[in-house]
């Protein structure tokens, strides 16, 4: 009896410890903006956040299992939503898990096909946690969707993740008249690395002959570059709840199987070469940035010596194909019409305004919505209930609309 009751207590008192700490991390640590507004649920989402955060990096120190895997099984308890609007399928292009849904009413004709990449750092997300997402887009824009579930880090890094959207997207468009869609309006579309998925894929694919067109790509709050981050989002959003500048490079970190000793050369840009600070000064140029962006908080920063050992051991961030935003201008003029849309508190925002001053230079049609109260990873509280921020159903409303436009 008396060493149940300790380990209650112990019980007890680690649990209130845990709590403790999620408490003092969200108000002392983190920024929680005003102008994003319903203050109270929004501190309340963000501490189960770090709860959940928190207990994965418990259970990773003491060797049970890595964070993002405790994430996911977590995400993996909660209940999958059935549409009756729609046949939903689970299917495996080679050893690729993908999910299709298709409008179970009957069409005269091809209908468009969006290839959808999940967000979630390239470490956590699924295809049932993008589920009601893909649902929605499937059927309010009568679409074919494809959702691809692609492996994740650490348990596979670098290039897993992003040669199974490949193959996934390639074996996809080799396929449509399968699944009814019309090779004429195929849309690439992802939010966050969803987005870096979309950017980088769009890229390669336009430049094979063999495959349809993309018609349109659609950019949720991506990341672009690995080159600068000390851009005026990454300064005045580095604190700001759910995407931190800490945990961004973390989950960059764990993809790219990056050791922590390199935060501080990577942060302050020692990794790029000198040829590579010349593209950098072109195409990442704060000037290239609205001036409104810039006006709070944001204090230029000279790049740092250069370390050779931090770029041979961290040059894939440099990789066109992992910082599509510096791509050369010929592969940026044949991109297709894109939406981009950023968010006002994000570090990644600076991203999307780079990318859209690239794309509209080169005769790019881009349509760009900014969220003015908008945070990285609203848009999946959509479907959350009291956890619903409206701005999310705005963002929802503008890929929809313009999709049924194309």
């Amino acid at each position: 009896m008396i060493s149940l009751s300790f380990l209650l207590l112990a019980a007890c008192i680690f649990s209130l410890g845990i709590e403790l700490g999620v408490i003092y991390e969200h108000f002392f640590t983190t920024d929680v903006p005003a102008a994003i507004g319903h203050t109270m649920k929004l501190r309340i989402l963000h501490c189960i956040f770090l709860l959940v955060i928190n207990c994965g990096k418990i259970c990773e120190k003491l060797g049970i299992c890595s964070m993002p895997k405790f994430v996911r099984f977590l995400m993996q308890r909660i209940p999958v939503k059935k549409d009756p609007k729609l046949m939903v399928k689970n299917l495996f292009f080679g050893r690729i898990p993908v999910r299709l849904y298709q409008p179970k009413a009957m069409s005269t004709s091809l209908r468009k096909g969006i290839i959808f990449f999940h967000g979630g750092g390239m470490i956590i997300g699924s295809l049932d946690a993008y589920n009601s997402l893909c649902c929605y887009l499937s059927r309010d824009t009568d679409s074919v969707v494809l959702s691809v579930g692609y492996r994740l880090a650490p348990e596979h890094r670098y290039p897993s993740g992003l040669n199974d959207c490949m193959a996934a997207s390639i074996h996809f468009l080799r396929t449509l008249e399968t699944y009814g869609v019309d090779p004429f309006r195929v849309i690439l579309c992802g939010d966050s690395c969803g987005g870096t998925l979309v950017a980088s894929i769009c890229q390669t694919l336009m430049t094979q002959p063999d495959l349809p067109k993309i018609r349109a790509q659609i950019l949720i709050y991506p990341y672009l570059q690995g080159f600068n981050f000390q851009l005026p989002s990454y300064q005045q959003n580095k604190n700001v709840l759910f995407l931190t500048q800490n945990f961004a490079i973390s989950c960059i970190f764990q993809y790219f199987d990056i050791q922590p000793s390199w935060k501080t050369a990577i942060l302050n840009g020692a990794h790029l070469p000198p040829e590579m600070r010349e593209k950098s000064k072109e195409r990442l140029n704060v000037d290239n940035i609205p001036k409104k962006f810039k006006e709070k908080g944001y204090q230029y920063m000279s790049l740092g010596p250069f370390n050779e050992d931090a770029y041979h051991e961290n040059k894939q961030l440099l990789w066109t194909v992992n910082s599509p935003l510096i791509a050369d201008n010929d592969i940026i003029a044949q991109l297709p019409e894109t939406l981009l849309i950023s968010c006002e508190f994000d570090v990644l925002r600076d991203d999307a305004l780079l990318y859209k001053k690239r794309l509209e230079d080169q005769g790019v049609p881009v349509s760009w919505h900014h969220i003015e109260d908008g945070f990285h990873g609203v848009l999946s509280t959509f479907d959350k209930k009291y956890f619903c921020f409206p701005c999310s159903l705005k963002i929802l409303n503008t890929i929809v609309h313009f999709i049924k436009n194309l």
